[in-house]
């Protein structure tokens, strides 16, 4: 006969295992600006951050602005970047963005990059993609690489004497 439903077990019922999500990424190795792979981190972040933005402007509800702070929200996540640094992505692509739109970016601490911003958000939706699009071509050319390009070398010479 099994004893009735209220009468207090002794064995004890399977611990519950904690499902936890992927580490979150490292940070940079000393002072950010001195770490060259963090700063290529930051980079592709920046570039993934304006694929976002000009994919995300399609919804009519939703300002530039919004955009790019949403991205900045999730840069922990999808970007492999500490959500400590997602700001400096975020300025970095509010730039770049201002920039494109032939206007002045200033300071990230200034007003220049609010105020460009702001009027570009007057515009109609697909000029914003454009000017957005403008600038992750313009950032993937002209942002440093981490090292320096090789200088090119002349093929060999065929030895002398020999004839084809």
């Amino acid at each position: 006969m099994s004893p009735p439903r209220w009468f207090p077990s002794h064995r004890q019922p399977p611990s519950a295992t904690a499902v936890s999500g992927p580490p979150p990424p490292s940070g940079p190795n000393g002072f950010w600006i001195t770490d060259p792979a963090f700063r290529d981190r930051l980079h592709s972040a920046t570039l993934t951050v304006l694929d976002i933005v000009e994919d995300c402007l399609n919804d009519d509800d939703v300002s530039l602005t919004e955009v790019l702070g949403g991205a900045r929200d999730h840069v922990e996540h999808m970007l492999g970047v500490p959500s400590t640094y997602g700001v400096l992505v975020e300025a970095e692509a509010a730039a770049q963005i201002v920039q494109a739109a032939g206007l002045d970016a200033g300071s990230p601490f200034g007003l220049a990059i609010a105020q460009g911003l702001s009027g570009i958000e007057q515009l109609p939706v697909q000029q914003q993609q454009q000017l957005v699009r403008a600038a992750a071509r313009r950032y993937a050319i002209t942002a440093p690489s981490r090292s320096p390009a090789a200088p090119a070398t002349a093929p060999p010479r065929p030895a002398p004497g020999r004839s084809r």
